[in-house]
């Protein structure tokens, strides 16, 4: 029964940890290339791991460079012509998103009409948080059973499920300060364009009966 429990927890942990992010797309060649961007959420001092597989493709040069989303807009890694599988790691200095951005520059002596249908192929494998931890280096290191890794797995699953839990309650606290003092700033506003209003209605009687008086209306 004990045994039933572990393997229902571990199987409900493995189900709401985060994936693998993997993408491959095609990557066109240009003089001065649009990066191609791919991103990612990240903790703060979470282990990235990018692993990207650049096809062939001659006269063509990849480029790679990982970034943040943070107001500073850390570069981590940049890194000039790549090839083949290329296994990149990084850690994240903030909360945010992570980038991997490409650029494949054509070589100066191919003509511009001859690169039409220039591209180079990119397999690309993101791993953040516990994915990016190989736990079968470690039990060989540590000489864990089967049962010690996947606790092991299970304790870095549990501990990014605190991060997050602890990332959006502080989200949520900044978004009920911002909401507060967004409600005391309209109560402001409001109260001085009632009084603005009084001030100006008070001045239209004193002006209508200064002006009524002098033209003897009343007395």
């Amino acid at each position: 029964m004990a045994r039933i429990t572990m393997l229902s927890l571990l199987a409900f942990f493995a189900f709401i940890a985060p994936f693998t992010h993997a993408i491959k797309f095609a990557l066109p060649a240009a003089r001065l290339p649009i990066p191609k961007c791919i991103w990612n959420a990240a903790h703060t001092h979470a282990l990235v791991i990018v692993t990207a597989n650049v096809g062939p493709g001659a006269h063509q040069r990849v480029d790679i460079e990982i970034l943040d989303s943070t107001p500073h807009r850390n570069v981590y890694l940049s890194k000039r012509d790549i090839k083949g599988e290329t296994r990149l790691a990084v850690t994240a200095h903030g909360e945010g998103e992570v980038g991997v951005c490409f650029k494949n520059y054509l070589s100066p002596d191919i003509k511009l009409d001859m690169a039409r249908n220039m591209s180079r192929t990119v397999d690309l494998d993101i791993d953040i948080g516990a994915d990016a931890v190989d736990y079968n280096a470690i039990a060989n290191q540590e000489s864990l059973s089967g049962l010690e890794t996947e606790m092991r797995k299970l304790e870095g699953v549990v501990k990014e499920i605190v991060d997050e839990l602890e990332y959006l309650k502080k989200r949520e606290e900044r978004f009920a300060d911002t909401n507060l003092v967004t409600n005391r700033r309209v109560q402001n506003f409001a109260w001085f364009t009632i009084l603005a209003l009084a001030g100006l209605g008070v001045w239209q009687i004193l002006h209508l009966r200064s002006f009524f008086k002098r033209k003897y209306l009343i007395d």
